[in-house]
């Protein structure tokens, strides 16, 4: 696996004409709209090769104040002078317990995601006590049940690598449902399925509607498939031979349509069904997501997450990954005030991100191509590793601005160089 980002387009110097990239579609037609065929399931295709955008999070520092209230009264409550180990990262998301303010987020049915990588992540997760959401199209692309003697599909390996791991009584699995899950009726199995059973009846399950995604903001899940596997399926499902002569298909699925009312009525539909999970609903960096996660929290959402243009590790064509779609942070300012748990994604791997997006109102943030690469580098201990460095950060910056909770963050402990303000809503 690699971080590399798979692009046709190259670099171009500042006003030049881009005769290559030219020259590349006339060579390969559709094919060039994509990152190169030989880098899928293999390569994580979240963020672009063009000039990125202007990163707030990035440009933002975390100022701690001179005077600290906060510390003052830690130093009564514990009787010596608080240190950044007092800090407490223990926190609540969209309803499961949580060791940390952080999550794994969504990745589903690449070959990067789906096979041992999966089930290491799952149980680092749970071994951690953060929750861990498992992404789309693993039961369309892998199917639930493989034939040799009943073994369960790489989305019921990570469901039982997570339930057999866990202890005490922190984490959870969320299962993403997008409109090729629903038609495979993904919630129906897995809700019926004993290896849930014991996620179930520890309320650590939770099912998340799929709105939308930061790889490719609008459009429905895509994969990549050879021309036999295309034909068995060319009556359930889209297909499109865009790489031309070399038999590749594009196998691609409705985004599907969303109203402020669907959205209400998809809420309340997942409660009545399903009583004994967690609801929450994913959304994509679009302009409205202030409006859509209102609509989902008054609709009942446990949680709602919000992926930038920097997230998503899916296939896409690159103007998607390049050119749509907001910047988390631009997401964040949005929201504003958050009236029900808010989860961020977004290019997190490290300590200062995480905690600016926390100031901003994240409950806790995701992490995606960082878990994905931390399992690849160690399948024992990579996350594990991982998100121990970066609560190690957390607790020191969070101790740094005189805070010992992360939800005493606020946007205040930030500074913005390029803006007179990041108000509120």
């Amino acid at each position: 696996m690699t971080t590399e980002v798979g692009s046709a387009a190259g670099e171009l110097r500042a006003g030049a004409f881009p005769e290559e990239q030219v020259r590349d579609r006339a060579r390969r037609g559709t094919a060039s709209v994509f990152p190169p065929r030989d880098g899928y399931g293999q390569v994580l295709f979240g963020a672009g090769t063009a000039p990125p955008l202007e990163d707030v999070l990035d440009e933002a520092r975390l100022v701690p104040p001179v005077f600290m209230p906060e510390r003052l009264r830690k130093l009564i409550d514990l009787g010596r002078e608080p240190l950044y180990g007092d800090v407490d990262l223990t926190t609540t998301i969209g309803g499961f317990a949580s060791r940390l303010p952080l999550f794994v987020s969504a990745f589903g049915s690449t070959r990067a995601a789906s096979g041992e990588g999966g089930v290491a992540a799952s149980t680092q997760a749970a071994r951690l006590g953060i929750p861990m959401v498992i992404g789309e199209n693993v039961v369309p692309v892998n199917g639930y049940r493989q034939i040799d003697a009943g073994t369960g599909s790489p989305l019921i390996g990570r469901i039982r690598a997570y339930a057999e791991s866990v202890t005490g009584s922190a984490g959870g699995v969320v299962v993403q449902n997008s409109t090729e899950d629903a038609d495979a009726e993904v919630w129906n199995l897995v809700y019926s399925d004993p290896a849930s059973e014991p996620l179930l009846e520890t309320g650590r399950l939770a099912f998340e509607l799929k709105v939308g995604q930061g790889a490719k903001p609008g459009l429905g899940g895509m994969t990549l498939l050879d021309a036999a596997s295309a034909a068995r399926v060319a009556e359930q499902y889209a297909t499109d031979p865009v790489f031309g002569l070399d038999g590749t298909v594009l196998r691609n699925s409705s985004p599907g349509t969303f109203t402020a009312e669907i959205l209400r009525q998809q809420v309340r539909l997942m409660r009545n069904n399903f009583p004994r999970v967690r609801v929450w609903v994913k959304l994509h960096p679009g302009r409205d997501v202030h409006e859509a996660a209102r609509t989902a929290w008054e609709a009942g959402a446990d949680a709602v997450t919000v992926d930038g243009a920097e997230g998503g590790t899916g296939w896409a064509p690159t103007a998607f990954l390049d050119h749509v779609g907001l910047p988390l942070a631009e997401c964040l300012r949005r929201i504003g005030t958050p009236t029900g748990c808010l989860l961020a994604t977004g290019r997190v791997w490290e300590g200062a991100r995480a905690t600016k997006c926390l100031a901003l109102g994240a409950t806790a943030v995701g992490l995606g191509r960082a878990a994905l690469l931390a399992v690849d580098t160690d399948r024992e201990a990579g996350l594990v590793r991982l998100v121990e460095s970066i609560a190690l950060e957390l607790r020191l910056l969070v101790s740094a601005l005189g805070k010992y909770t992360v939800d005493a963050l606020d946007r205040e402990d930030l500074w913005f160089p390029s803006r007179t303000s990041f108000s509120r809503r």
